[in-house]
């Protein structure tokens, strides 16, 4: 389609006539109907909107853990911060999530409690970095859209992202009841945690090394390549793609979210802490990043192992 003077096309001049006159709503009419016209802005206000709410949670979550898990890093401060009322349902949710035992409810449920709780966890930490991603998808819309092309809105692209997360936050909630079962406690220096946790640092610290992770990370790094070539003006298609940049971010950073298994599951420091690594690692160049935080993971790793190990011969 020719482009006139102003590079707009024949569509994006219909698409600012009659059609996209709002001048008879209300203020408030006014606003919605242009957050909605505008992919950009409403593909924004969603994932901030969803992030913001996923942190409150986890906060809210976190707080009441430190009364639970006794001493574990990052606790200390959150003793002092007040608990603030919330719904039954949310208690309810919390205590499924914070418990080693499955109290009176059946696994099933906590189960469902504890993917759910990954599943925040992954939109907390992990969505931050898939915003390049993102608006690089949007720049591509813009153009399509100029050109008068179709184009799928972007959070069809978001969800195709998180469908990844939610079904890899159905393994780390099967991976945390495993580990709880036979945990005597959920207190941080338990042997039982103690040493799925340093073998979890092993596996973060080793993944850090290995080719799989820089090839995922170099497809995360450029998410430019992927889109444009595989653009389409279905819905269908545009949810795939970013089913599959879920699936290269997961390859990048799943082994990052074991750590967690290293410092208690609710966490919310570490968790904060590793969504800005990935969130640095991802825009940075070169494997420096990379490998130091390996090498400080398999440290570390070693040094939970040797305590965790004193401490069940202790007892």
């Amino acid at each position: 389609m020719r482009l006139d003077q102003r590079g707009d096309s024949a569509h994006s001049v219909v698409m600012t006539g009659h059609q996209d006159d709002f001048s008879h709503l209300d203020r408030a009419g006014r606003a919605m109907a242009n957050v909605a016209r505008n992919p950009r802005l409403t593909v924004n206000i969603v994932v901030g909107a969803g992030i913001a709410f996923a942190w409150l949670l986890l906060g809210a979550m976190a707080i009441r853990g430190a009364d639970v898990r006794g001493s574990a890093p990052g606790d200390t401060l959150l003793h002092g911060l007040p608990q603030l009322p919330l719904p039954d349902f949310l208690e309810r949710f919390f205590a499924l999530c914070l418990s080693p035992a499955p109290l009176d409810a059946s696994i099933g449920f906590r189960a469902v409690a504890l993917t759910v709780m990954w599943f925040l966890m992954a939109i907390a930490a992990m969505l931050p970095s898939a915003a390049p991603m993102i608006r690089t998808y949007c720049e591509i819309a813009d153009t399509a859209r100029i050109k008068g092309e179709p184009v799928v809105h972007p959070l069809v692209l978001v969800a195709g992202y998180l469908g990844v997360w939610l079904a890899a936050s159905v393994l780390f909630s099967a991976l945390t009841l495993s580990v709880h079962t036979f945990a005597a406690s959920s207190e941080i220096y338990d042997p039982v945690l103690g040493i799925a946790g340093a073998l979890a640092l092993l596996v973060a610290g080793l993944y850090q090394f290995s080719g799989l992770k820089e090839a995922c990370l170099k497809k995360c790094r450029n998410p430019f390549s992927i889109l444009f070539s595989n653009w389409s003006g279905k819905a269908s298609s545009v949810f795939r793609l970013g089913v599959v940049q879920g699936i290269w971010c997961f390859g990048c950073c799943w082994a990052l979210m074991l750590v967690m298994f290293a410092v208690g599951v609710m966490n919310i420091f570490w968790m904060a802490l590793i969504g800005v690594f990935t969130l640095i690692e991802k825009q940075m160049t070169g494997s420096l990043p990379t490998r130091l935080a390996g090498a400080i993971l398999l440290v570390w790793a070693a040094a939970l192992l040797v305590v965790s190990l004193s401490v069940g011969e202790i007892r």
